[in-house]
């Protein structure tokens, strides 16, 4: 297993060079309409890669517009990437921060996938059981930004008055690369990027806590964008599992990650997600007070 990961760690960035290089061909065929798509970083280069450029490809041809996708090397970069408004478009939740929302980004679809949810999990044969027996102990997370990673499981934590000792690796499969690799005692993780790895790395893990659902990842536009352009971005994203050649990109980037169904994509609005902007405020007020 630690072998299989450091192979994946070794060519991490040469393939994230292959992806920059392979969505800004579409780019320079038009450069006078280049439109940034950032994506954040959940998993690794490799299968942010594998996921993400046949999509982006289709939403560039579709909607006419010539699309750059970029990828945060880690949710930090990620969120710095929002704060200062550096992509048009953006698949993440960190917008949601306080400190990334005067950026103005807002919602105009989502992930058509099932509710997501944060989940505390273990190695199968550990001998924590309950919330109570994390006090104390190493907790892996995504990042600081990351919602349903960190952000829901250290609010209820908070709310537990549980003391652990935080650290932090960069994404959420970084999270789950310590667990497995015993550097990590617990990780805070999304309950299905968590599941995906486990089925394709045949890991053993079992959940501690787990939180109720939140609306999937949502799909923003920066302000100040014309009505038309986002539109047209929408549409295609919208359209893709309504079309027989977005559905079989859909499809097989779903098997790319391990996900059973291919989902898409789904109109979305920002009062949709106010539960979310809640409560990074309340995460963000504790964390001030401590």
């Amino acid at each position: 297993m630690r072998a299989k990961l450091s192979k994946v760690m070794g060519i991490a960035s040469f393939t994230m060079g292959m992806l920059l290089v392979c969505v800004d061909s579409l780019a320079a065929e038009n450069p006078t309409n280049v439109l940034t798509f950032g994506v954040i970083s959940q998993r690794s280069p490799i299968l942010t890669a594998a996921y993400w450029n046949p999509i982006i490809r289709y939403v560039s041809e579709k909607s006419g517009m010539s699309i750059r996708v970029r990828v945060g090397k880690t949710g930090v970069d990620t969120s710095e990437m929002i704060r200062r408004g550096e992509v048009d478009f953006i698949f993440s939740n960190h917008i949601f921060h306080p400190d990334n929302v005067a950026s103005g980004y807002y919602v105009i679809a989502r992930d058509g996938g099932k509710p997501i949810s944060g989940q505390l999990v273990v190695p199968v044969d550990s001998p924590i059981k309950t919330l109570s027996d994390l006090s104390g102990k190493t907790v892996v997370f995504p990042s600081r930004v990351a919602f349903v990673g960190y952000m829901v499981p250290i609010h209820r934590l908070y709310a537990e008055r549980i003391l652990v000792k935080p650290k932090f690796a960069g994404n959420q499969e970084g999270a789950m690369g310590q667990l497995v690799a015993g550097s990590a005692e617990v990780a805070g993780v999304n309950s299905e990027v968590m599941r995906e790895f486990a089925l394709r790395e045949k890991y053993e893990y079992r959940a501690v806590w787990t939180s109720k659902s939140y609306l999937n990842m949502p799909v923003a536009a920066k302000p100040g964008l014309p009505k038309q352009t986002v539109e047209a971005v929408r549409k295609a994203l919208v359209g893709m599992k309504h079309d027989p050649e977005g559905r079989k990109i859909l499809i097989g980037s779903a098997k790319t990650v391990g996900q059973d169904i291919a989902d898409g994509f789904e109109i979305a609005h920002d009062q949709q997600y106010r539960d979310q902007r809640m409560l990074y405020r309340e995460v963000a007020a504790w964390e001030v007070t401590k």
